[in-house]
């Protein structure tokens, strides 16, 4: 065993020392709650809690009744394994928020059970519609989460690896927890951070994988459950990839960066267990076909737009009865394109998958309704659920169109790492505008039905309706905010004197397209001052789009509340 294995060991001992040490001292404060039936001693709760809960619609999303018991007891296990990530979820995000959550599971105080509730659909003590403030407690949200010290800051982080270079790889890996051994930065890698809970899911993935009749979803699971172990998820990616129109896939990889608010890097867990919907997915079959011509159309300079020739591009439409981790708590995905490893999208492409239950709810309780108050009447009757699919469609393929890296000089680098914690956002944006100008080009080309454009462009705005009521904490908020900005800059939106807002069809086709070609630049040249002066200069929501939203749209859900038949189990 080599000296840097037994100082990992002896560092990972530490750190799990102090972390137990803290979770008790938390869990202290709570003493006494459940029993005395009072109010969490020393917790301050805002006093609007019933309010905040009721912008949260419950919604059933029941299992499939057409499985067999073979194919049940599968989905068992992969329903265990994404339980054991949720709970390093909590502690990626908030440990403190965790020990609040555990604490009042025995409570009969309304109030106490209302504050769990809301913790859980945060996951945190933080409120993503608040602009991540305290909702209980007044500590603020640390943008390091628990994936760094505590006050430690962008400029120490880049100052140390300046003089360390030799760390840069450790400290700015997707898959590290930093911690401070001395005067030393470490990073620890997740599989040694995180083993009592990764080593049991592995356990259920193997386990589900003997009760799969799919040799190539067993085989999945298999090299997923050996890289939860080694943090080295490419060759599972690759065998993800090859999955063809599989009945039953999982998401289950630490993949998503939008928790990350100091470097922008570190990702959380995510998992789903998904359900193909066979009737659904072969409506995308028309998409496969032209991800290479949008690819090439696109308004960005040859050499940063690596052809798609030849790359798979899976897409699924998906039930999906399970879910934990990030996709599981506040906002409710509806689809997503993975996995984000650049190497994987050169070789082989990515996978899109829609996640049609999520999708349903989010349409029929949010986005229908919301657009109703805010466009103009002839223009909100043509936002649709078909329109708003269309225009999410296109959105995940966009996720993997553009360049792959940025460049600097003759090198590639990490468009993640170049752009920092505003690359989230960015990137949500670029596959917002980036998809609608796909759409265009499909309908242009004759592919999809010219008169679909308006309907794509009013579903287009009345998800955006729905998006910022989110704020700017979160990152498809803080994209929709800037898009919403520029558009209205470029008289693409319009305010009429109603309060109610149009669409000039005339104007949103050039408009759209100049901002692919902006946004596409910055991740192209990694440039991270023109993409934070970018969302400086139109990321702020306008003083009367807020009142229009308070007054037009407070009694409409801002999103869904999943409620799974499987148990919410966080360890």
């Amino acid at each position: 065993m080599g000296t840097r294995t037994l100082v990992l060991i002896a560092f990972f001992l530490s750190f799990a020392l102090i972390v137990s040490a803290s979770t008790q001292k938390r869990r202290g404060l709570m003493v006494g709650t459940a029993a005395k039936e009072a109010e969490p001693a020393n917790v301050k709760v805002v006093p609007d809690l019933a309010r905040r809960l009721a912008r949260f619609r419950p919604v059933e999303m029941p299992m499939r009744t057409d499985l067999t018991p073979s194919e049940r007891k599968m989905v068992a296990k992969l329903v265990e394994a994404c339980q054991y990530l949720d709970s390093i979820y909590w502690r990626q995000i908030d440990p403190e928020g965790l020990a609040l959550y555990q604490s009042l599971e025995f409570s009969k105080v309304p109030r106490d059970i209302q504050l769990r509730r809301y913790l859980w659909i945060n996951a945190s003590r933080f409120d993503l519609i608040d602009n991540n403030k305290p909702f209980v407690g007044k500590e603020p949200m640390s943008p390091g989460r628990g994936f760094y010290p505590q006050g430690l800051t962008r400029d120490q982080v880049e100052k140390y690896v300046a003089e360390h270079p030799e760390k840069k790889a450790e400290i700015y890996s997707s898959t590290t927890v930093l911690r401070w051994h001395g005067s030393d930065l470490e990073g620890l890698p997740y599989h040694i951070a995180y083993r009592s809970f990764l080593e049991p899911a592995a356990k259920a993935l193997q386990e589900a994988a003997k009760l799969s009749a799919d040799p190539a979803f067993a085989n999945y699971l298999r090299l997923r459950a050996d890289a939860l172990l080694t943090d080295d998820y490419f060759q599972s990616d690759l065998a993800w990839l090859d999955l063809k129109n599989p009945k039953f896939d999982i998401i289950f990889a630490p993949y998503e960066t939008y928790n990350d608010n100091l470097l922008g890097v570190k990702a959380t867990y995510g998992t789903a267990v998904m359900i193909r919907n066979e009737k659904e997915s072969r409506k995308l079959e028309i998409f496969q076909q032209y991800v290479p011509q949008i690819q090439d159309a696109l308004p960005l300079a040859t050499e940063d737009r690596p052809s798609k020739q030849g790359l798979q591009t899976p897409m699924e439409v998906m039930d999906t009865p399970f879910r934990s981790a990030d996709l599981t708590h506040g906002y409710q995905a509806v689809a997503d394109n993975l996995p984000n490893d650049p190497r994987v999208h050169e070789q082989k492409g990515s996978k899109k998958l829609f996640f049609k239950n999520f999708m349903d709810a989010r349409v029929n309780y949010v986005i229908i309704p919301v657009a109703r108050r805010m466009l103009r009447t002839d223009q909100a009757a043509k936002v649709t659920g078909d329109g708003y699919s269309m225009d999410t469609i296109m959105h995940e393929i966009a996720h993997g169109l553009g360049p792959a890296f940025a460049r600097k000089g003759s090198e590639k680098v990490s468009i993640r790492e170049s752009i920092g914690p505003t690359f989230s956002g960015l990137e949500e944006a670029k596959a917002d505008v980036t998809g609608m100008f796909g759409l265009k080009y499909l309908v242009d080309h004759g592919v999809l039905p010219k008169e679909k454009l308006e309907e794509f462009y009013c579903s287009y705005v009345g998800g955006i309706f729905r998006t910022v009521r989110f704020g700017v904490a979160e990152a498809h908020g803080q994209a929709e905010m800037m898009e919403f900005n520029y558009l209205s800059s470029r008289g693409a939106i319009q305010r009429e004197a109603t309060g109610r807002y149009n669409i000039d069809y005339d104007k949103i086709p050039d408009a759209m397209a100049d901002l692919a070609k902006e946004l596409l630049e910055i991740e192209a040249t990694g440039d991270r001052q023109r993409a934070e002066n970018w969302f400086q200069k139109y990321g702020t929501m306008p003083e009367e789009l807020k009142v229009a939203l308070k007054a037009k749209t407070s009694d409409i859900p801002v999103d869904v509340d999943p409620i799974f038949s499987a148990k919410r189990v966080v360890k």
